[in-house]
């Protein structure tokens, strides 16, 4: 291979789903790697709906984006040649790498990983999927033996693992997602409590059905209508943890305000949205309970994995549609 081969962002597609020329397809000459950096062979890219936020510049938390620039993503890569003291080839790390497959990257922005049966965890249930989940539900939602917990997206990486967390805490747990192939895995092989399909409609009568004392831990993953209707059926002193809004980033535009939201005066009820960044140190010791917990058969996760380079943008659009089951990754090597 001479080529590093790379997307580029082409398009912004504020207020409407993606487009393939929403993107570009380059190759350029392998670089090779001056003092401090390293050059990479990418083995996994890792999608979250965020990039298409970042690619509208309303991510908020990040660097503009700027058109021509290599689409922003993470990815776990293995070390062809280094000119840094951090790594040896052969190394197996971690970092915003980008939709490319041969990149030169300056060692000091990257993070080596365990390369074993785990290693394309690393950008899920380990990585900022893992670490997400953990942190917004123990230091945000803070649940207790005994708490109903709902989650929407459950069936999603994040929403999966934040509804496992739940159970192990003690937690009873029901989870929201799309179709019935979805919320059966989450009860037969995730072992929530109940699930509710959100494509055959009423929701929000379903729930009040299965927690009708009302919901202690609100996790959501969607806004919308959703959001809002679930935020009526509160218990006293719930916790709300706003985690993402996929709806907003499919329409590009924030949606309207939650009619229900005066409901958290009524049942004292807070609600917080955080960024995971914020925890990054204390990422470690939160990856090795996420590990020992996965080793010990009390968490799962399952991994939606596409091929090849040439497949990334149809593979980020795959988010919207809904198409994904468990963690969306691109297999690149």
């Amino acid at each position: 291979m001479t080529v590093n081969r790379q997307w580029l962002i082409a398009g912004r597609p504020t207020g409407r789903p993606l487009k393939d020329s929403d993107f570009e397809w380059v190759e350029k000459p392998i670089r090779a790697p001056e003092p401090g950096e390293v050059q990479l062979r990418t083995l996994f890219l890792g999608f979250d709906p965020a990039q298409k936020g970042w690619m509208e510049n309303v991510g908020g938390y990040v660097a503009p984006t700027e058109i021509g620039e290599v689409m922003r993503g993470s990815g776990i890569a293995e070390v062809v040649k280094s000119n840094s003291s951090l790594f040896k080839p052969g190394d197996k790390v971690m970092g915003q790498i980008g939709w490319q497959d041969h990149p030169t990257f300056a060692a000091k922005d990257l993070l080596k990983v365990e390369d074993n049966d785990l290693l394309s965890g690393n950008l899920g249930v380990l990585g900022t999927t893992g670490m997400t989940a953990f942190f917004g539900l123990n230091k945000i939602g803070k649940p207790f033996a005994g708490d109903t917990m709902v989650v929407t997206g459950a069936a999603g990486a994040t929403g999966s693992v934040v509804g496992q967390i739940g159970k192990i805490a003690g937690c009873k747990v029901i989870g929201v997602a799309g179709g019935p192939d979805k919320c059966k895995w989450l009860i037969d092989e995730l072992g929530f409590d109940a699930a509710v399909d959100y494509k055959a409609g009423g929701v929000r009568k379903q729930i009040k059905e299965l927690a009708p004392g009302g919901i202690d831990v609100l996790w959501d993953n969607v806004g919308g209508k959703i959001f809002n209707d679930l935020l009526g059926e509160l218990a006293l002193h719930a916790r709300v943890v706003v985690c993402g809004g996929i709806s907003r980033y499919e329409l590009g535009q924030m949606p309207a305000g939650p009619e229900n939201y005066f409901n958290l005066i009524f049942k004292r009820a807070t609600m917080s949205g955080f960024i995971v960044l914020d925890f990054m140190s204390e990422y470690p010791w939160a990856r090795a309970r996420i590990t020992q917990w996965i080793r010990e058969g009390r968490i799962k996760y399952k991994e939606d994995v596409q091929h090849g380079l040439e497949n990334a943008p149809r593979t980020l659009m795959r988010l919207f549609g809904g198409e994904n089951f468990g963690k969306q990754l691109l297999k690149v090597a």
